[in-house]
């Protein structure tokens, strides 16, 4: 690719920079009325865009220029949950499959949750294969950092993401996870800002290739990605979710 070919490619679409943060504080107001409402997590996140800079850092990387040339499909592997059982028990992909039957959800609802938050427009392929990429590994990251699908879990792996991300949008959620973290939940604040400095001192895992981890121990996982023990924490479950044992 020639430098110029660079320059271009290393521009923010049109119109991808743009906050609407009105559109963010509704998004957020309903995600506090109702946790499990997914989808507002997604208004939230295009409402509050960081641009390009993301996938760039992504693109520099020799394993996303590998992943961007390859274009693996990581949906694919993870929705095959006979495949993923099949895999030895105590892998990252056998963990995995088990966490989400556990939780009662699929690799598929993400994307529901996506495309029912008005979908998303990409400026190539290149970007879209990123962004749906970066949607599907949520789940593998919970497994990986041990952050359930509770309340709190879910704030703790939200504030871990924000610091590998720097994604304003999750950075919002995670100031109103804290803000609301008082009286009888203010111990829920050393689980959250411990997920942020745990985010800070992993490797980047939006450049890692999942597909190449399913197979390995989660402890040899854990250990090569230097996200750390799994931590000790009371759950905090919303009204509506599973049941988990």
């Amino acid at each position: 690719m020639t430098s110029s070919e660079n320059r271009e490619h290393d521009r923010v679409p049109p119109g991808k920079d743009r906050i609407r943060p009105l559109e963010a504080w509704r998004a957020l107001r309903a995600l506090a009325n109702d946790p499990d409402d997914t989808a507002q997590v997604f208004r939230v996140l295009r409402a509050l865009p960081n641009g390009d800079r993301l996938f760039r850092r992504f693109r520099r990387t020799e394993s996303g220029a590998r992943l961007l040339a390859e274009r693996p499909a990581l949906l694919g592997r993870l929705s095959d949950r006979p495949a993923l059982l099949a895999l030895p028990p105590g892998s990252l992909g056998h963990g995995y499959a088990e966490f989400m039957e556990a939780e009662q959800i699929s690799a598929d609802g993400l994307v529901e949750a996506s495309e029912a938050s008005s979908g998303e427009r990409w400026p190539d392929e290149e970007h879209r294969f990123f962004g749906e990429r970066m949607r599907d590994m949520h789940d593998l990251w919970h497994v990986v950092t041990g952050y359930g699908r509770d309340l709190l879990g879910e704030a703790a792996l939200l504030s871990f993401t924000f610091a590998q991300t720097r994604t304003p949008g999750i950075g919002v959620i995670v100031g109103h996870a804290l803000w609301k973290a008082r009286g009888d939940f203010a111990p829920a604040r050393p689980i959250i800002w411990q997920g942020f400095r745990r985010g800070l001192r992993a490797r980047w895992l939006p450049a890692q290739e999942w597909e190449q981890l399913l197979a390995l121990p989660l402890e040899e996982v854990r250990e090569r990605l230097a996200v750390g023990r799994p931590p000790a924490y009371a759950p905090l479950r919303s009204e509506g979710a599973p049941a988990v044992a």
